[in-house]
């Protein structure tokens, strides 16, 4: 991939822009020196870098909109950063562009039990919203892999989901506010702690915009009462095809589990010599967790394991503890870490409708087998939320050109098959 030209008329005032910035944030959040910008010249899509011009550290929304205010002025391309967690370069520098890193802004601002909410400054990581109301009986419910370290920044931008999207939905069904910094440094205030306001959805159209729209330094986020109780179930099966029709099984009987996670035999070996998680020898593996009383979740788990028990798996472990509920989650959490200690990798993110699991983990498995590239499938299966792990050798000529072709085919795929036809016509298709 070729990065933009950068902008000579910009790189040429670059000390100039350097001491605009100087004067509105401390200097020691203003950094231009070419080792030290290093640090951000790609997130955790590492196959494409590039050293931003400058980087910038802000710990205020004043701060924000004095920087924002002398990009715009100065003509300067500005990339918002939130922890750098991205798969999908969406922290990526250009050339002449100033990194605006959110990770100073961390504080929880407003902790509202009543009316369930929480208010946050968006460099505030994933984990820590739960971690600061977990004591009162709250959480936050969106969970990315990445939630030890991915701030609400970017989670707002890429519109995160994870592992318990199923039930409780992705950022946007959880974000309420946020003040957010216009490119030319006008601070707004759009929704709050209320219930959907009147007009245009500006909220829905912020999350997921990536950055693009301004810059979110503050978010008013919901927060729920946690469960009664949550348990999951590990089941093992020796093809991947038959996994994918016992999870189309499982959402067409009408039970509603609370996350649903698939992994085939690449992830689960990969994880388990990562993490000692204790997963079984195994094609492919699911798992299924649900939440509320004992009855309830002794009803919904009977007929979870009546359903998978038809597609004879070759092991099925229910959680009888909190301890084996945390083995169970381990080794999923740590796919995507275990994976990058083997192998250069790129994430691919595809949608597709449940029924379609079987037909595309089985062409999955033949791109593959033509590319000559492994893929490793770990993903929300009860979404039809898809991340295939295409693994390469950055080292090796032409191995990430031959990846990215690849990967170009498996999202054909999944647009083939979210067609309106359902996938029923296979045949050659443009995206």
């Amino acid at each position: 991939m070729d990065m933009p030209t950068p902008s000579a008329a910009v790189l040429n005032k670059k000390a100039h822009i350097v001491r605009r910035l100087a004067k509105v944030l401390p200097i020691e959040s203003v950094i231009s020196e070419e080792n030290e910008t290093r640090a951000y010249e790609c997130d955790a899509l590492t196959a494409y870098r590039c050293l931003p011009m400058i980087a910038v550290l802000p710990e205020t929304t004043k701060q924000v909109s004095d920087i924002l205010r002398i990009c715009h002025e100065e003509g300067v391309p500005v990339v918002p950063r939130g922890s750098g967690t991205s798969l999908a370069g969406g922290a990526m520098p250009t050339a002449d562009c100033v990194i605006l890193g959110v990770a100073k802004l961390n504080d929880v601002l407003e902790t509202d039990y009543d009316n369930r909410l929480i208010r946050v400054q968006s460099g505030r990581t994933n984990l820590s919203v739960s971690g600061a109301v977990e004591e009162d009986g709250f959480f936050y419910a969106p969970d990315p892999s990445s939630q030890l370290a991915c701030a609400i920044a970017g989670n707002i931008g890429m519109n995160s989901g994870g592992a318990h999207c199923l039930k409780y939905g992705v950022t946007t069904n959880n974000l309420m506010g946020v003040t957010m910094v216009m490119m030319d440094g006008e601070i707004v205030e759009i929704g709050g702690g209320h219930l959907d306001s009147p007009g245009l959805d500006l909220l829905g159209l912020i999350c997921g915009s990536e950055g693009q729209l301004g810059v979110v330094t503050e978010a008013t986020l919901r927060i729920l009462s946690k469960p009664v109780g949550a348990r999951p179930v590990l089941i093992a099966f020796d093809e991947n095809e038959v996994a994918g029709a016992c999870v189309a099984d499982i959402i067409k009987s009408g039970v509603l589990p609370v996350a649903m996670e698939f992994m085939d035999r690449l992830c689960i070996e990969t994880s388990e010599n990562f993490s000692n998680a204790g997963y079984p020898d195994a094609e492919a593996l699911l798992i299924v967790e649900v939440e509320g009383s004992e009855l309830e979740i002794e009803e919904q788990l009977t007929k979870i394991i009546a359903i998978a028990q038809k597609h004879n798996p070759i092991e099925l472990r229910e959680s009888k503890s909190e301890e084996e509920s945390a083995k169970i989650w381990l080794g999923r959490k740590s796919a995507f870490g275990a994976i990058g200690q083997i192998s250069d990798y790129m994430c691919l993110d595809g949608t597709i409708p449940v029924s379609e699991l079987p037909y595309v983990l089985k062409r999955i498995g033949e791109i593959s087998d033509e590319y000559g590239l492994r893929v490793g499938n770990v993903f929300h299966a009860g979404d039809g939320n898809m991340h295939p792990l295409i693994l390469f050798d950055a080292n090796k000529p032409g191995d990430l050109e031959n990846c990215e072709k690849m990967g170009a085919e498996i999202l054909r795929l999944c647009v083939e098959v979210g067609s309106e036809d359902g996938g029923r016509n296979r045949g050659s298709r443009e995206v």
